[in-house]
């Protein structure tokens, strides 16, 4: 069953209001605003993409925090989606967003345990990620919680102030440096331009 955007938006807003906090709802929706409007202007350029799907996307890469509990959202997330009989390319963004260059240790907030999922692991390691997956990757890493857009580099010293560096974490900053360049040259600008919003959080 596909997954559209005001679909994966009732299905993070059902959970408003039954959690700790709802930061992570508000950062949902910021993902996938943000990813949506990084969609358009591809789809403007002739690039095919899928913008609706994008954000959809957006709106539900957390959605396994439903559990007010960070650790293994990834696959709680895909196994929520799986079980209310989405497609399995829609599901899968929960597995991905948080890992970069195809590799479990290129994340924030320290060295992941390989052997502590060999599915997620090797999923990964062997997915071929799309190009509104991308999108998902990089906006993750410019919308903290709580719903604004920062840059990259705000974005990455907040996770590092709140979780931490980590031997991994050259690696992960560099890889997110590429994954912002790889989309400013798709684009022929610095997608920044698309969020003068940017400016009043710096």
């Amino acid at each position: 069953m596909k997954l559209t955007a005001n679909q994966a938006l009732q299905l993070i807003e059902n959970f408003r209001g039954k959690n700790e906090n709802d930061r992570w709802i508000d950062h949902c929706v910021s993902v996938g605003n943000t990813a949506g409007k990084i969609a358009g202007a591809l789809k403007d350029k002739s690039y095919n993409i899928d913008v609706d799907k994008t954000i959809a996307l957006g709106y539900v890469h957390d959605i396994g925090k439903y559990t007010d509990k960070t650790h293994k959202h990834d696959i709680k997330g895909y196994e929520y989606l799986i079980g209310k009989g989405y497609d399995e390319d829609c599901c899968n963004i929960c597995l991905t967003h948080s890992y970069l260059n195809n590799d479990i240790t290129c994340t924030a907030g320290g060295v992941p345990d390989i052997t502590e999922n060999p599915f997620l692991t090797n999923f990964v390691k062997n997915h071929e990620y799309t190009i509104e997956e991308k999108i998902i990757n990089l906006c993750d890493l410019m919308c903290p919680p709580g719903g604004k857009v920062f840059t990259v580099d705000k974005r990455l010293i907040d996770l590092i102030l709140r979780r931490g560096a980590h031997s991994n974490t050259q690696y992960h900053v560099k890889e997110t440096y590429k994954l912002k360049e790889f989309f400013d040259n798709l684009l022929g600008y610095n997608l920044y331009g698309l969020f003068p919003e940017i400016k009043e959080n710096l």
